[in-house]
């Protein structure tokens, strides 16, 4: 079995910085992806950001500029280094892997680390 675990979260005044981490772990034999979803209560879940095998990122245009996704792959490891934190960052960051193991290529989900962005 795959699992993600995350790290990093907390509460942060508007303008401050955090930097989420999430490491995977289990019998993996290769990544497809990894990235961070956020979900804001009564929202739906969003994708913040993800990184390809190949290095290619995405973020939502929302946190372009202050959003920055970076990988380790010998960690197996994701950060999600945050900027310019805004009260509207306030959610729950799930960090996410598209990843094939034995039983075949499947997504994968961390438990969640809140981030809460407030004065």
């Amino acid at each position: 079995q795959v699992q993600l675990v995350e790290s990093g979260g907390g509460l942060v005044q508007p303008g401050g910085s955090l930097r989420l981490s999430c490491a995977a772990s289990g019998s993996i034999f290769r990544f497809y992806a990894m990235g961070w979803y956020r979900q804001a209560p009564g929202k739906q879940r969003e994708l913040v950001a993800d990184i390809t095998s190949g290095g290619s990122t995405n973020y939502v245009d929302s946190v372009k500029g202050r959003f920055t996704i970076s990988n380790d792959n010998a960690k197996r490891t994701v950060y999600l280094q945050m900027n310019s934190l805004k009260p509207e960052d306030t959610a729950v960051y799930y960090c996410h892997a598209d990843a094939l193991t034995i039983c075949g290529r499947s997504d994968y989900w961390g438990q969640g680390t809140q981030v809460t962005v407030s004065s």
